[in-house]
């Protein structure tokens, strides 16, 4: 009876350490972020990010536990080092935090705040459960084939290429970069976000300016194909009829020392026709060259702002002289 009894509260209590297992398990995030967030005071900037994004208050918790820190170039490829051929402007490690490289053109404005989105929804995915985590892959993979921007397809591909989990990116992506998105996928958003369409609105905002840039040399380039076109045609029209002219001013001068007078008289209104014809043509290849030579500066501004806009973002790190 003893012996039995024994058994029977070994028993019990193995199956009391299983369940506590079992509900440490479940209630792991709550543990972890309890003891992340003990005595952490979020920075203003941080703070205002959270609200910038309309971060809910579940959402907002979960940013902060990741001690989101925006860093400049130097600090964040420490912390952030990456191999993909896309731009890398934040990065989230599990376990470690959330890390935001500190864009300060003005121009930009908005840029940290979808990536800080973005990132968050990294920490986000990374806590579905399985079932729930299959149902939005199922959603988000539905909608990428609805995306016809074909930056964020080329950004996917990169991904792709790269090796990345590309469902999880595009559950970053289009939960800030896509303004229309399916009503059940749109609906899931609001787990995270109050407003998702301001963290879309921010991503517009600043890719308008690289798009309008585009937009100009794209142009430019093509204005300059044409204006090429009509300089090389005049040019050698030009070279031609430059050439007749010169045998017909020989021939004239022929005639003149000849003291074939007549034919020499009868010959120059013609020939001085020729020259004034000619020399239009060569004012109006003039005004083409220079047409020309001000589109080029106009195209190599726009495509040095554009330069300027991509280092703005880049965190490639810079290389160290020798002495």
């Amino acid at each position: 009876m003893t012996m039995r009894s024994t058994r029977i509260t070994g028993l019990i209590s193995f199956g009391i350490v299983l369940l506590l297992g079992a509900g440490g398990w479940l209630n792991r995030w709550n543990i972890y972020d309890s003891i992340r967030l003990r005595n952490y005071q979020p920075p203003a900037a941080v703070a205002q990010i959270a609200t910038d994004t309309t971060m809910n208050d579940k959402t907002r918790r979960l940013f902060y536990v990741y001690h989101p820190d925006l860093e400049d170039k130097a600090t964040f490829n420490g912390h952030c080092q990456s191999t993909e051929k896309t731009i890398v402007l934040g990065c989230y490690i599990s376990g470690q935090g959330i890390y935001l490289s500190n864009i300060t053109e003005a121009r930009l404005q908005g840029v940290i705040q979808v990536t800080a989105a973005h990132e968050t929804l990294h920490a986000a995915y990374d806590r579905l459960n399985a079932n729930d985590k299959q149902h939005v892959d199922d959603l988000i993979n539905q909608a990428y084939t609805r995306v016809t921007d074909q930056r964020i397809r080329d950004t996917i591909e990169a991904y792709r290429k790269n090796g990345a989990d590309v469902t999880n990116e595009l559950h970053s992506i289009l939960g800030t970069e896509v303004r229309d998105l399916p009503p059940e996928l749109e609906q899931y958003y609001t787990r995270y976000f109050t407003n998702r369409k301001a963290i879309v609105a921010y991503s517009e905002q600043y890719e308008k300016v690289f798009t309008e840039q585009q937009q100009v040399v794209t142009q430019d380039d093509a204005k300059l194909a044409e204006l090429k076109k009509q300089i090389d045609g005049l040019q050698t029209g030009l070279g031609s009829q430059a050439q007749a002219l010169k045998s017909e001013r020989a021939r004239l001068d022929g005639l003149l020392a000849a003291k074939s007078y007549d034919a020499y008289n009868a010959a120059v209104p013609g020939f001085n026709a020729k020259v004034g014809s000619y020399n239009a043509q060569v004012n109006q290849t003039r005004g083409l060259i220079d047409q020309y030579n001000s589109v080029v500066a106009e195209r190599n501004a726009a495509a040095l702002e554009e330069n300027q806009l991509v280092k703005a973002i880049e965190n490639s790190p810079s290389t160290i002289d020798s002495q």
